[in-house]
């Protein structure tokens, strides 16, 4: 579940909202975020980057639960709502946050863990394929799973696990449809291999049947 690890994130407001205030932030370590949702309005602040990073490598990263307390603002329980990485630095550039509010629910996206050696595999010499990886989700914030796990132990050569195959916790709701292929287990096709041609070898020509008695029935023609 995505517990509360009493991480607090010390912000400022933000006061300039034009592009170069944002770069010269970035220069500085800060990262522009915005905090919205619940009953309070929306706030522009920065935020240090190091410790948004921290979070967001964490074992339950994006979903993490925290506190994000703006100066002269105050504080707000929080999760990451949207964010955005600078695709050549792979750095995070900036955040959303949305508060989060008592018996609100929330979307999320969780990872699909299969768990166990498939029958399939050990017995069957068939490949197991993981199609789908993560899944989205909806429940109360502190219900999110780190991951959900899939027991693939019974699977056999062309059985195929769908959406509807997951066992999940009650209160929470899977949004993906109950139809989709999350894994499947195949066999690997034996390709043919031709015998090498040995250099040298000349095919034999096949016979040409009656040849012979043609041409010797023309020369007794031509002989009368």
């Amino acid at each position: 579940m995505a517990e509360k690890k009493d991480i607090v994130i010390k912000a400022q407001a933000r006061e300039g909202r034009g592009k170069n205030d944002a770069r010269r932030a970035r220069r500085d370590g800060q990262v522009p975020v915005v905090i919205y949702g619940g009953q309070g309005e929306s706030v522009a602040a920065l935020a240090q980057l190091s410790e948004l990073a921290a979070i967001l490598r964490s074992d339950t990263g994006r979903n993490t639960i925290f506190t994000v307390d703006v100066e002269g603002v105050g504080a707000s329980e929080v999760m990451f709502a949207d964010r955005q990485i600078d695709p050549v630095r792979m750095r995070l550039i900036h955040a959303d946050f949305k508060r989060l509010v008592k018996g609100e629910k929330i979307e999320a996206t969780v990872p699909l863990r299969l768990v166990g050696e498939a029958i399939g595999v050990r017995e069957q010499s068939g490949v197991l394929e993981q199609i789908v990886r993560n899944i989205d989700i909806r429940c109360e914030p502190r219900e999110i799973p780190e991951h959900i796990d899939i027991d693939v132990t019974n699977l056999g050569v062309h059985d195929v696990l769908h959406v509807s195959d997951i066992p999940v916790a009650a209160g929470i709701e899977i949004l993906e449809s109950p139809d989709t292929v999350i894994a499947t287990i195949g066999l690997v096709k034996e390709e043919v291999v031709e015998a090498p041609v040995v250099e040298g070898d000349v095919p034999a020509e096949p016979e040409v049947i009656g040849k012979g008695k043609k041409e010797d029935e023309g020369e007794g023609e031509e002989a009368k």
